[in-house]
């Protein structure tokens, strides 16, 4: 976050500038469960990308707590990927996976809606400032860096309050999934909206974000091709991590390279129409994405998946164990990622 030439980049400089373009490469691109042939499908892997909502820094928006900053450029590039990868649950949720962007089409009302819970001001569910301000309870200062950890455990609190999208955001701790504590959340969450219109099902869609440390100052090779597969299961939400103070939304791989999204970019604040509707263009990240060896990738991340349905959370938890079964619990109550053994 603190490298000068990135944190003032345009979205003019992007889209203009040069980018290294996709590799052309017999091996199979992964995107958030999605299997690509990059000889033959580059333009659906990069439809695809195209259509993740892209969170970056922003400049001359209200200010945070009325006094605060106009500006997260420096700072803020962690909560924009917490933003992404939940902004993913949400397409996700109300649109489905294979839902594409058009930006010369008219946009569903669902989607407008996603837009607006991320809009940089005080009143949305999950914009910068709600995210902020809701991390001085974690103990972290507004303009202070995030770990992981610390913007899974805000959009935990924040997805309380988001009565339209009704998820279940849990926080995994101590590298376990503890299948009881996912049953236990989703019945309170059902009790606190047992007046909502059509509440007939216990399950409310669940985020599941996983924190993990994959090594001490590097990671350990030994979790690579388990991260990897993360990647292809069919729930994946991606991760969120980076390098050092410098956070990434990482979305699959090719090869050895994490494909990621970046949100060291600097926008100014979009304002929606009086309308509703939404300039969304500067949402979408419209050049190649940006790749990285996953041997650089800072150990400390949080890996994310969405379960619409019970079932699909009973598929996610017979799926990770067989990417990475310890046997070290059993299995009918916790799933156990000892090191990313899950």
């Amino acid at each position: 976050c603190l490298s000068i030439v990135s944190s003032t980049l345009t979205y003019d400089t992007l889209r203009f500038g040069e980018f290294e373009d996709f590799p052309e490469t017999s091996e199979p691109v992964w995107i958030l469960g999605k299997q690509y042939n990059a000889l033959t499908e580059r333009d659906d892997i990069l439809s695809d990308v195209t259509s993740r909502l892209w969170f970056t820094y922003r400049k001359n928006f209200p200010p945070i707590g009325g006094t605060g900053p106009t500006s997260d450029t420096g700072w803020g590039c962690m909560l924009r990927c917490g933003q992404m990868i939940l902004g993913e649950a949400l397409v996700c949720r109300h649109l489905g996976r294979d839902w594409r962007w058009a930006g010369d089409k008219k946009q569903r009302e669902e989607y407008i809606s996603i837009l607006n819970a991320f809009i940089d001001k005080k009143d949305s569910y999950y914009s910068i400032h709600q995210i902020a301000q809701m991390g001085v309870g974690e103990g972290k200062p507004i303009g202070q860096w995030y770990g992981p950890n610390t913007v899974a455990q805000v959009l935990k609190k924040l997805a309380v309050f988001d009565t339209w999208s009704r998820l279940v955001v849990h926080v995994a701790m101590d590298n376990t999934v503890v299948i009881e504590e996912i049953s236990e959340c989703r019945c309170v969450a059902t009790l606190s909206c047992a007046l909502a219109e059509e509440e007939t099902a216990l399950w409310k869609p669940l985020v599941l974000l996983i924190p993990l440390r994959l090594g001490l100052s590097d990671i350990n090779e030994a979790y690579i091709e388990t991260l990897k597969q993360c990647f292809m299961l069919p729930q994946s939400l991606g991760v969120i991590g980076g390098k050092p103070n410098s956070a990434h939304y990482f979305i699959g791989y090719v090869g050895e390279e994490l494909i990621y999204l970046d949100p060291h970019t600097t926008q100014p604040a979009v304002e929606p129409y009086e309308d509703g509707q939404v300039p969304d263009e500067t949402y979408h990240c419209q050049h190649p994405p940006c790749r990285m060896h996953i041997c650089e990738l800072d150990p400390s991340i949080a890996a994310g998946f969405f379960c619409q349905t019970e079932d699909e959370f009973d598929d996610w938890c017979m799926r990770i164990r067989r990417v990475c079964f310890c046997g070290s619990l059993d299995s009918s109550v916790a799933v156990n990622f000892g090191g990313i053994c899950t």
